[in-house]
């Protein structure tokens, strides 16, 4: 195989056999293309939204209506890349029809996965709708506002995950999405 086809064929950094769809709580950065700051600024350590900024912020809060088995934990909006905690509270597993239609007799229980969890909205399908939805926002606010265009894509191909699963890794997360912003000189992805 030549360099350039090795070049495309990338490493998953998801966990192998990780049901990303069961209940859970799960750490996302997402960072923009080539890291190019689009959201804002940071003023002595705190986090000052643009209007696009804003866009990103109110499209993580619309997780939850998007999603009914998401539920939007911590965030934060850098100048350059978001931190975000979602938490996946697992699907109700019976449909409630009205009475009319019961006496259809179809079983309209919702089957577990084969180890018994039951599952929701999977991260990826989360994390692609959360940058479909701002990318094209965003694209408007370039046409319509004259924000700053962006070369490619407004989001990087891949995101990092991390499977929050014990309340002391919830809440060192909790404190580094708060505190981002006043670290933001030592931050990695501060260009």
């Amino acid at each position: 195989m030549d360099r350039n086809n090795n070049l495309h064929r990338r490493r998953s950094i998801r966990l192998r056999d990780y049901n990303y769809a069961q209940a859970g709580m799960y750490f996302v950065t997402i960072c923009t293309q080539k890291h190019l700051c689009f959201f804002g600024d940071i003023v002595n350590g705190k986090m000052q939204l643009n209007a696009a900024g804003e866009m990103i912020q109110k499209w993580f809060l619309e997780l939850a209506n998007k999603f009914h088995d998401i539920r939007c934990g911590e965030f934060v909006c850098m100048p350059n890349h978001v931190h975000f905690i979602v938490i996946n509270t697992g699907v109700d597993l019976c449909v409630h029809p009205d009475r009319e239609h019961a006496s259809v007799g179809a079983n309209l229980c919702v089957r577990p996965d084969p180890d018994g969890a039951h599952t929701g909205a999977p991260l990826p399908d989360v994390v692609r709708w959360f940058k479909t939805m701002t990318s094209n926002e965003y694209i408007r606010g370039v046409k319509s506002f004259g924000w700053p265009a962006f070369p490619g894509k407004l989001w990087q191909r891949n995101y990092y995950e991390h499977i929050i699963r014990e309340e002391l890794s919830y809440l060192k997360i909790t404190e580094y999405i708060q505190t981002n912003p006043q670290k933001w000189n030592e931050d990695i992805y501060h260009v």
